[in-house]
């Protein structure tokens, strides 16, 4: 509690010397396709990233997510796998949610951010802190929301996108849609691919065996049946092969070939005071790893994940929304190491937000999940908005979240365990936003104490998951932006920094590959069609082994982007670009022994109309 109390402090500090700033970015008025982010997420802080940023990011969400939030992430390597660590948690404990759905696999427990393609979705969202109650299993540091928001009389538009850069590295993307009163539709496929052999900084060797490639397809459809009712249909395909990066020239070549597929049916009814809403969806992911590529032998799973949920939202009156959920999931499994499994989890919720007050809102809810594979605890989440002056908001939460164990944990054939808890985290949170029209500050202080950390550790001979660890996050986050605005001159400052202890109780010892501090920023200029800016990242030093071993550490770095692009308004919006990236040759790692490339190039094009 000391310590609670402590993080709080640290939270009012800078609001007497910044009381003129707030946090979330702005961002052109869309319809949501997951309301539940919209209506019940009051008291946490969200943060939307900016399209103007999509386009000009390479296509993968790695690079998106991490130079523009606090999360901090591990990657074997460009291209290669890669996991988030939100507010000290594990990868896993990061859900990624799918216009409304969790998509974490079923087997590991999370997502593999270079197996998302950017292109194919027009809204990106951060949710900071706990989400178990709305998006359950790994919502304890946060979520990631990959969007298809359909609008309607649009007309049709079209977008053409082509990306080429260094190490033979090209990206293209076409996205067609078009809306009248009654119906919108969306189309669009992206292709990535690249050799991947960028030579390491400081030395004579190059990355060998990292080559990559992926195509993504995507399909929305949104139709109003009549005044009141409104069906939509969202579907996703993602191919990728990757070969994996070699540690040193004499491993073996190996290569990771991944397939999902994602389906969802949305009926919407609005009836005067209740909104109905029916999700069905059904999700497929399948793997085959190649431990030597110069052999056809395999190993690999597959998962297809059955999800039902209906949930009906009361407006009692102007102030207060009751909104019960209930919903069904079946996920079946098997796989090399996994004989055919099924599990089914029933879930039970019930939601209100109340406008106490003109300045005052809470928020209050609760879940309970029913299976037979683990024991549930309950859960729920509690929250208050308090606009105390005209541009000064506060906002606290408390809740509680989990993760339940994963399919490799419970039935992986020689070590999985039957009798594993799920992992449970107690989160408190403070944010303070303070919003000014061109200058926003936004400050979080938050503690989140999780228990029943499941860790694969030798037990008799074999390597099984037991639930051995309890690890204590704390921190802070802090958010700005600045928009200045001069006759025809345009300057916009963005800026994240994270603060996060995640602390092993039992050892006192930070996280493996968990920074004390990440700090990312960009700056921009446009004046007339030309936009010059420049980007910045610094990851402080972590450390890859819990012992906290100096000759394992991995040194902090900092890299530096810059680049330039003119737009052509009429008759189509053309824009032309060039970026330099680590344009300081700095040589880093963000895993050990995994080398990333130093300065590098990427020109692009973008063509809308």
């Amino acid at each position: 509690m000391k310590k609670l109390n402590y993080i709080f402090v640290l939270v009012l500090l800078p609001i007497f010397g910044l009381a003129q700033l707030d946090s979330i970015q702005k961002l052109d008025e869309v319809v949501l396709s997951d309301v539940k982010l919209k209506q019940y997420t009051n008291t946490q802080v969200s943060q939307v990233i900016l399209d103007s940023i999509i386009k000009r990011t390479s296509g993968d969400l790695t690079t998106l997510i991490n130079y523009n939030t606090p999360i901090y992430f591990k990657e074997y390597g460009l291209g290669m796998t890669s996991s988030p660590s939100f507010r000290g948690s594990t990868a896993s404990q990061t859900a990624v949610v799918w216009n409304g759905i969790n998509i974490n696999s079923q087997t590991t427990g999370q997502t593999d951010f270079n197996t998302i393609s950017t292109r194919n979705f027009n809204q990106f969202e951060v949710r900071a802190g706990g989400g178990s109650v709305l998006y359950g299993s790994g919502a304890i540091g946060g979520t990631i929301h990959l969007k298809n928001d359909l609008s309607f009389n649009k007309g049709f538009q079209n977008e053409f996108g082509f990306n080429g850069g260094s190490f033979d590295t090209y990206n293209g993307n076409y996205k067609v849609a078009f809306s009248d009163k009654k119906l919108s539709v969306e189309s669009g496929i992206n292709f990535l691919k690249s050799d991947n052999d960028y030579p390491y900084v400081k030395s004579e060797e190059e990355n060998v065996n990292g080559q990559f490639y992926n195509s993504d397809v995507m399909f929305s459809l949104a139709y109003k049946l009549d005044t009141k009712n409104t069906l939509k249909f969202y579907n996703n395909f993602f191919l990728g092969s990757r070969h994996l990066s070699l540690e040193t020239p004499r491993d073996n070549k190996t290569k990771y070939d991944n397939f999902d597929t994602r389906s969802l049916v949305v009926w919407t009814g609005q009836y005067n005071k209740f909104t109905s809403n029916l999700r069905l969806a059904y999700l497929t992911e399948a793997y085959q790893y190649f431990a030597d590529i110069e052999t056809d032998d395999y190993t690999g799973s597959e998962v297809k994940s059955m999800i039902a949920k209906y949930d009906l939202s009361y407006q009692l009156n102007k102030k207060i929304t009751i909104n019960p959920v209930i919903d069904f999931t079946q996920n079946r499994g098997e796989g090399s190491s996994i004989e055919k499994v099924k599990r089914q989890i029933a879930g039970f919720s019930l939601l209100l937000k109340h406008q106490l007050f003109k300045k005052l809102l809470y928020e209050a809810s609760v879940r309970q999940e029913v299976t037979n594979n683990y024991k549930s605890p309950l859960l729920y989440n509690l929250g208050l908005n308090y606009n105390l002056f005209k541009r000064y908001t506060i906002k606290l939460n408390i809740s509680k979240n989990f993760r339940i164990p994963t399919f490799n944990d419970l039935y992986w054939e020689t070590g999985g365990n039957l009798d594993l808890l799920p992992e449970t985290s107690q989160q408190y949170e403070m944010s303070h936003d303070v919003d000014f029209k061109w200058l926003n500050f936004g400050v979080t202080g938050y503690y989140n104490a999780i228990d029943n950390m499941i860790r694969w550790t030798p037990q008799g001979g074999l390597w099984s998951p037991v639930n051995i660890d309890e690890v204590e996050t704390y921190g802070l986050e802090s958010r700005l932006t600045i928009r200045k605005i001069y006759k025809n001159h345009h300057i916009a400052l963005n800026g994240t920094y994270g603060y996060t202890i995640s602390e092993n109780k039992k050892l006192g010892k930070q996280l493996p590959y968990v920074p004390l501090h990440k700090f990312n920023s960009s700056l921009s200029y446009n004046y007339k069609g030309i936009t010059v800016f420049y980007e910045h990242l610094f990851v402080g030093d972590v450390f890859s082994t819990s012992d906290h071993n100096p000759k394992f550490a991995i040194k902090e770095y900092q890299i530096s982007n810059a680049g330039a692009e003119y737009t052509f308004k009429a008759p189509k919006q053309i824009t032309l670009g060039f970026k330099l990236k680590n344009f300081m040759d700095f040589e880093y790692q963000t895993v050990l022994g995994r080398n990333m490339p130093g300065i590098n190039f990427n020109t692009y094009l973008n063509i809308k109309y």
